[in-house]
Formats: C-alpha cells, sequence, structure tokens
C-alpha cells in the first residue's frame, strides 16, 4: 500500500479533546533514514509533538495538577517561574486554560522569540541581567513569589518534574520499543527531569538500556564534578564557578538543578559526553534539510551525542535520541543566521528564468 492509500485510510484519533491540555504527550518516535550511518537504527522522540512546541508542556502541567490535587495552590492565583523559554511556554498555556496568572522570569540573554510567546499566550515576562545567569533569574522568580504571595513552580527542585517523566515519557518509550531492542537512550538536560524520569524506568524495566547524557563542552557542570551547595529548601545556594555562556539554550543552568541529582546520586546514566554549541547548530540544521525534521540547538545538540554514540555502536543497536523542542524558537539565534530573508541568487534566478510574477 503506498502512503498515499495509508493516509486516505486514516480515521482521525477515534476521539475528539475536552481541552489543548489533553493533547500534551504521546509523542512519536521517528526513525532517521538519511543521517545516521549503516547498520545501526537511530528514532528521535520528537517532543515539538506537543501543544505548546516543548517537552516541557508535561512538567507544566504536572506542576500545576498536582498543586491543585494537593491544596497548594488556590483557584486565580499567580503562578512565577523562572525559565530559560519552554517551561514557561509551557505554562503560560496551561495557566492560560485554567485561568491562573502568570509572571515568568527570564536572563536577557535567551532568544525574543520566547518571550513574544509567553506573552502571546498572557503571561507576563521579568528580564533578568544576563550577567546573572540562571541564578539571577531564580533568585528574581524566589523573591517575587515570597513579596506577593504567589505559587512558585519550583522546576528545578519539584518532585513532580521527574515523576511525570517516570509516568508519562518513560512509558512511552517502553509501549514504542516493546518487542524491540533499545540499546542507547540519549539526551541533554537542563532541569534533569526528563533523563532522571526515563532512567527510572529505563533501569527498572530495560537494564540492557545504556543512558547517555549530553552536556555544553565549555560549561560541563556535571563533568567537573563541583558539589552543589543548597539551601534547606534544595534550591540552589550558589552558581557554579565552571559555568560558562553557551548557545544551547535549554541545557545546564549555572548549578546542579536538585531534581538531576537523584540520577547523579544513583548511577543513573552510563556515559557523559561534552558537545560543543557549533555541534549542536550543525547537527540541528542537517536534520532540517536531510530528515525534515524542524529542532531546537538543544535538539542539534542531542542529536550530535546520539551521532557520536552511533558511530561507535555495534551493528545492529538501536538509539533512541530526545529532541526536546521546535526550531521555530530559535529564529533570532546562531541556528538561523546566514539564512536570508530575500531571495538568494539562485532564488532570483529561478524567478528570472520565466517572464512572469518577477520582483525587481
Amino acid at each position: 500500500m503506498h502512503r498515499s492509500d495509508e493516509i486516505r485510510h486514516l480515521h482521525g484519533r477515534g476521539r475528539v479533546f475536552d481541552s489543548v491540555l489533553d493533547t500534551v504527550g504521546d509523542t512519536p518516535c521517528i526513525r532517521i533514514n538519511n543521517l545516521a550511518p549503516a547498520g545501526v537504527r537511530l528514532y528521535v522522540k520528537a517532543e515539538f509533538f506537543n501543544p505548546g512546541g516543548s517537552v516541557k508542556d508535561r512538567l507544566a502541567l504536572n506542576i500545576i495538577e498536582a498543586a491543585e490535587r494537593e491544596g497548594r495552590i488556590k483557584p486565580g492565583q499567580t503562578v512565577v517561574e523562572a525559565t530559560s523559554g519552554n517551561t514557561g511556554i509551557g505554562l503560560a498555556l496551561v495557566c492560560a486554560q485554567k485561568g491562573y496568572p502568570l509572571v515568568v522570569t527570564m536572563a536577557d540573554s535567551f532568544s525574543v522569540e520566547r518571550r513574544r510567546l509567553m506573552r502571546m499566550l498572557g503571561a507576563k515576562v521579568v528580564l533578568t541581567p544576563r550577567a546573572e545567569k540562571g541564578i539571577g533569574m531564580y533568585r528574581k522568580a524566589e523573591e517575587l513569589a515570597k513579596a506577593n504571595g504567589w505559587f512558585f513552580a519550583h522546576q528545578f527542585e519539584t518532585a513532580d518534574n521527574a515523576d511525570i517523566h517516570e509516568m508519562t515519557t518513560g512509558h512511552e518509550i517502553l509501549g514504542d520499543f516493546e518487542g524491540d531492542r533499545l540499546d542507547y537512550f540519549v539526551s541533554g538536560y537542563g532541569t534533569g527531569g526528563t533523563i532522571t524520569g526515563v532512567a527510572r524506568v529505563l533501569r527498572r524495566e530495560r537494564p540492557e538500556t545504556k543512558i547517555i547524557m549530553a552536556e555544553p563542552a565549555n560549561s560541563q557542570i556535571v563533568g567537573q564534578g563541583e558539589e552543589q551547595k543548597r539551601n534547606a529548601d534544595h534550591s540552589p545556594a550558589a552558581s557554579q564557578t565552571i559555568a560558562q555562556p553557551h548557545p544551547i539554550q535549554g541545557w545546564t543552568p549555572d548549578f546542579v538543578p536538585f531534581v538531576l541529582q537523584e540520577l547523579l546520586d544513583g548511577a543513573g546514566y552510563d556515559e557523559l559526553l561534552p558537545i560543543p554549541g557549533p555541534e549542536g547548530v550543525e547537527w540541528a540544521r542537517k536534520l532540517a534539510r536531510k530528515e525534515g525534521i524542524l529542532t531546537g540547538i538543544s535538539g542539534g545538540a542531542s542529536f550530535a551525542a546520539a551521532m557520536k554514540v552511533a558511530a561507535k555502536a555495534a551493528p545492529g543497536s538501536v538509539i533512541l535520541c530526545m529532541l526536546p523542542d521546535t526550531g521555530e524558537r530559535y529564529l533570532s539565534t546562531p541556528l538561523f543566521e546566514g539564512i536570508p530573508e530575500d531571495m538568494d541568487a539562485e532564488e532570483l534566478a529561478i524567478s528570472k528564468s520565466t517572464p512572469g510574477y518577477q520582483l525587481g
């Protein structure tokens, strides 16, 4: 049967949805056909299929709904969170649906598209100086929560973060690879929730699967092994001295999130790979041009790690790589440098090859 015939025989999802929140999760694992080395099967879990365009929709929904179940948030109470963007976007769509005002604090180094998307969804975005790094935006959110009695989402500390990935992401992977081998799972980390929650499931149900974690080569927070100083509530007490600016937005704040500490203390990963920022950009572009998969720099960097794994993997190996978000929120970043707005010489030549409908 041809693909066009398959499409004609589809019958929708077999259900309708009560709200956009019911569409979070259940994202597809997609085979890489043109970039994968011969002899291995490489897949990506495409989290940009979430309604807010990233994996962070999962934790945003769980943070709010867990707080509702446990009575930790009041109807109409303002939510506040520090974020590089994706968690803020996820929280913005959740809060829009549920009727909570949202204030996001974000360093001014992150892409302007993220600010505008959050504001489009009704959130207020408070920028903090990039020189203060991630801990600066964290402290601002903490300050605002205390001063105003707002609900602080605490994505870097809350158990609701990794729990949702154990309950959903990890079990989706088990279902998608049921009856098949899965030799490697590859992911970067930001809050640590995705890789920690998935690792719980894989260590328990698929112990043969090696878990590969990646971080920026010039900001190896885990790799350099500095102990993270914490406050009594598990929040970071100080920045890591090794932390440096890098273009992989969403990866590695300038502290070790408490959510990630479980993975580190429990030997929850098998190998740590440092990835230079330019490699993340390069592989994100290749995924777009060779596979038709549009992901961000963090997705490109995770894929760079997966390609390193694939290059050394035994024949027949199966590798799954997390792609956390979409490339559309990187338009003002190095990912789109050199991508012109106007026609280039080749496009002009195509235009002039026929006589009608020409510009200029």
